[in-house]
């Protein structure tokens, strides 16, 4: 806490410094100033819990300086000082709030009990505004999830209380049209998820409520989606979504495409009109060059789905060659039809991608190969989306093949297991790395291993596990650089992978049985 004393004589502002028993109110700061114009900057700039303060002073006086706190900094609690035992000043810092009078010359037992009083009034009026801060922020940060909660709902043919609609700004009509907004996993990486949501949602509420047309929300089942009801001027739909579009490209600089439901006439068949937008997402072509992607039906070009276990043998054949060239017919072949027709739906890229995932585990499988499918198929498809929301399938095709070229070499590796042993090799990686901190993990991935296999042919060929042989081989090395008395100990530690030199001497102990120096000493 801060205190800032206010008086133009200097011996009562020393006095009043003397006699406060400052620490054990928790005050750490104190600050002096001769009058009012001062004691104002200085407020400004240290803002002070606690103001003591004459009342009869040059320029600016202390009944002008209460006024002025009470304005600009009501939190504060004053204490009046005065010589002048007067009625008048009296009920002038009543009415500005004061916490107490005090008489010069101040009585010390009566100056600390007043500050302790000023100390515990502050605390306590800070504890009841923290608490209404607290619940203010909580209400604005939970009104959205609640909404998006409600409306949810809605979808689940839950009926709200008659009151509800009206709470959440939702406006119950004859009939209604659900469009459905896609949020590219891009832009929750760029902006973060919750600020993704939060913009998106200011940008189509603030354009919807302007018209009184409908409301935006998001939809909790379904991760990336944005949906809007609406309920009037369905003649401009295609309009106003447009304005929605460009508002949004505006806002992220990224596209987020728009599909849209057919009309219904009750609330309770909401999810049909969802359905039906959710049909036209799936179905729009992701290879089209739209400056604007609004999508009102289902794309009749779509076509049957693809498949890839259709083309088994042809895999098998490949994998046994182990080359990725060997892969680039099958390639070729899948991708070649979405080429020449240059259509390809989101529908398809998903059914493509699960495939490719089922039989690269099988694949995986098959060689006792450590494998970890993506959580989510469709935001790894996302990501080869441009700002425009175009597909990039050439980019697509070149990651499946380097992701083959990987996974070849893992065969490769693999075989190479059975014929000697890469543990010794792991070892010379581990030495030539020793003075960093190796991750088994980073150790898997370097060579093509899983975690649990490296671990256990590594005791059963060195009798230690991986960490007590690093330490070892630290230590090892450490007592080498000892031997140059030039060096701090500190710089050994450092050189050997330990930033704290005392933890570098625990260990040192702790695998010697003395300290560095003592080591050190031994050697003369």
């Amino acid at each position: 806490m801060k205190v800032l004393i206010v008086d133009d004589e200097q011996h009562v502002r020393e006095g009043i410094r003397l006699l406060g028993e400052w620490e054990a109110q928790g005050i750490k700061e104190i600050y002096e100033a001769t009058n009012g114009e001062e004691a104002i900057a200085m407020i400004e700039a240290y803002r002070p819990e606690i103001i003591f303060s004459d009342m009869k002073m040059p320029k600016k006086d202390g009944i002008q300086l209460l006024e002025w706190i009470k304005k600009h900094q009501p939190t504060s609690k004053t204490i009046v000082v005065t010589g002048y035992d007067d009625y008048h000043y009296m009920r002038k810092a009543i009415h500005f709030g004061s916490s107490d009078y005090l008489l010069k010359p101040v009585d010390p037992d009566a100056l600390n009990q007043t500050l302790e009083n000023a100390v515990k009034e502050w605390k306590k009026e800070e504890s009841e505004r923290r608490k209404e801060t607290n619940s203010y922020q909580l209400l604005n940060e939970m009104k959205p999830v609640y909404r998006d909660r409600m409306l949810t709902r809605l979808f689940a043919n839950d009926h709200l209380k008659e009151n509800l609609y009206e709470e959440l700004g939702f406006q119950p009509s004859g009939k209604y049209v659900a469009a459905v907004v896609k949020i590219n996993e891009q832009v929750m990486i760029e902006f973060g998820r919750d600020l993704a949501y939060f913009t998106t949602l200011n940008v189509i509420n603030e354009i919807l409520k302007a018209e009184d047309i409908g409301i935006g929300f998001r939809y909790l089942a379904q991760r990336g989606q944005i949906v809007i009801i609406f309920w009037n001027q369905f003649e401009q739909l295609e309009k106003h979504l447009a304005t929605i579009y460009k508002a949004l490209k505006e806002a992220m600089d990224f596209a987020c495409p728009i599909a849209i439901g057919h009309q219904v006439d009750e609330i309770s068949q909401l999810m049909d009109s969802y359905r039906q937008a959710t049909e036209v997402m799936l179905s729009h072509n992701l290879l089209d060059q739209k400056e604007i992607r609004i999508y009102s039906r289902v794309n009749e070009a779509e076509g049957a789905l693809p498949t890839l276990m259709a083309h088994a043998s042809s895999i098998e054949l490949a994998v046994q060659a182990g080359e990725v060239s060997a892969f680039e017919g099958v390639i070729d072949e899948v991708t070649g039809e979405f080429s020449q027709k240059h259509f390809m739906s989101l529908r398809q890229l998903f059914h493509l991608e699960r495939e490719y995932q089922v039989i690269c585990n099988q694949w995986m499988k098959k060689y006792r190969l450590p494998y970890t499918p993506p959580d989510d198929i469709e935001r790894e498809a996302d990501l080869f989306l441009d700002r425009n929301g175009q597909f990039c399938l050439e980019e697509y095709v070149n990651r499946k093949k380097r992701e083959i070229s990987l996974f070849l070499k893992s065969i490769k590796r693999h075989t190479q297991l059975e014929k000697g042993n890469i543990i010794y090799e792991i070892e010379q990686y581990l030495q030539a790395n020793f003075d960093r901190d190796v991750k088994l993990q980073e150790i898997a991935d370097q060579f093509y291993l899983s975690r649990e296999y490296i671990s256990r042919k590594f005791k059963q060929e060195f009798n230690e596990n991986i960490s007590d042989y690093i330490v070892k081989y630290r230590i090892r090395k450490a007592k080498s650089l000892l031997k140059n008395d030039q060096l701090k100990i500190y710089e050994i530690a450092s050189m050997v992978g330990y930033q704290d030199d005392k933890y570098f001497r625990k260990v040192f102990k702790k695998v010697e049985g003395i300290t560095p120096n003592e080591y050190r000493l031994g050697l003369k």
